[in-house]
């Protein structure tokens, strides 16, 4: 599954730096449609401000994954941030449906404790993704433009 259009938190963007990135712990947690993401510069910034994140269990981890193999691309005129694709495996049951994947930063970076990086849509619909059944894996595929770039004008 291909992850959709990302949006960065303004309430972070003044501090993002992709190295500081590459040497934090990322994470990609999922969440259903009632969470109502606030990307604006007052808005979202922490991990206490997300809701509505799947329950530990049958394969999916509170918290989200961790993404690795990292790495800082160059582009035209900026960089992009690209990770090995996440994957849960759905064991003991289905994982949940969910419509919201939401990068962040597992511990304290920039001043902040877990900050927040941005979110995307599972589908384009925008429609809730469906459980994944027991047994088949659930991997999210980072887009081969990177999950985001920073571009400077």
């Amino acid at each position: 599954m291909a992850a959709g259009t990302f949006t960065l938190y303004q309430a972070n963007l003044d501090d993002l730096r992709m190295q500081d990135l590459l040497s934090a712990t990322v994470k990609l947690s999922l969440h259903t449609s009632t969470y109502t993401p606030n990307a604006g510069t007052a808005g979202h910034s922490v991990a206490a401000d997300l809701t509505n994140e799947l329950v530990n269990g049958n394969g999916y981890t509170t918290g989200g994954a961790t993404l690795t193999g990292k790495l800082v691309t160059a582009v035209t005129g900026g960089w992009k941030f690209e990770s090995d694709d996440p994957t849960w495996t759905a064991t003991g049951g289905n994982i949940p449906s969910w419509r919201y994947g939401v990068l962040r930063v597992d511990g304290a970076l920039w001043g902040k404790t877990s900050p927040l990086i941005g979110y995307f849509i599972g589908d384009s619909t925008p429609a809730d993704v469906p459980a994944t059944t027991v047994g088949n894996p659930l991997t999210i595929t980072c887009p081969a433009a990177g999950w985001f770039d920073i571009v400077v004008a």
